[in-house]
């Protein structure tokens, strides 16, 4: 990456701050742009400084996690900022909910700085922070609900190729195993993905999953 990752920091926890900042900051090309301790300064930062991605604690004072990502996701001027959800509980019921409210991904607490790193250099490619494994728990855990059709965006103008590579994305594929099952290349299966993604109006792959759930193309066991 040619220009530095500018990050910024939402936690309540002042020595959470302080460790993820000093980690981020001794690793050349990442630029930690500001603090805040709770979920209103967080929006204020980051409507501030507009960075490329913003580390959200899920549980804080003022203004939670998922609604400062709600907040963020809704407004135009801050489309390019990526929030990635800290928690401390891996699958709990705030990381669904939080991946609806436009989250590109989450991070436990506890993760191995080297791990950290490279989520950093995932989500500032555009990428979803969700590896197949997370998905399928994701899936197996909290879209055992019966489908909000109410309340999803229409599929109807998806065609068959761009619904079908959707369901295998909410199902945990990769695009190159979309590729394989799809007997077509992994550029193919990716251009799919993004055609997909902007006709429903998701903001990443984490979204596309959610999506791909509340509207019943794909079910918790996996059916169609």
């Amino acid at each position: 990456m040619t220009d530095a990752v500018r990050v910024a920091l939402v936690d309540d926890q002042a020595l959470m701050r302080a460790g993820f900042r000093a980690l981020l900051e001794a690793e050349d090309g990442i630029e930690v742009v500001g603090e805040a301790a709770d979920g209103e300064q967080g929006l204020a930062l980051v409507r501030a400084q507009v960075p490329d991605i913003a580390l959200v604690d899920v549980q804080m004072p003022v203004l939670s996690g998922i609604e400062t990502t709600r907040r963020i996701a809704a407004d135009p001027a801050l489309a390019d900022v990526r929030v990635v959800i800290l928690t401390n509980y891996g699958f709990d019921s705030y990381v669904f909910e939080a991946l609806r409210a436009g989250a590109s991904g989450f991070l436990l607490k506890d993760t191995e700085p080297a791990d950290l790193l490279q989520a950093i250099e995932v989500v500032a490619r555009g990428e979803a922070l969700l590896s197949p494994s997370v998905t399928r728990t994701l899936i197996g855990e909290f879209v055992s609900r019966p489908p909000d059709r109410a309340t999803a965006p229409g599929l109807e103008g998806l065609t068959r190729r761009e619904r079908e590579v959707t369901a295998l994305a909410a199902r945990g594929l990769t695009n190159e195993e979309i590729a394989a099952h799809m007997v077509i290349s992994p550029f193919t299966a990716k251009t799919h993905i993004s055609r997909a993604m902007t006709k429903l109006g998701a903001r990443d792959r984490a979204q596309l999953v959610v999506f791909a759930y509340e509207s019943g193309l794909v079910t918790a066991r996996g059916g169609r």
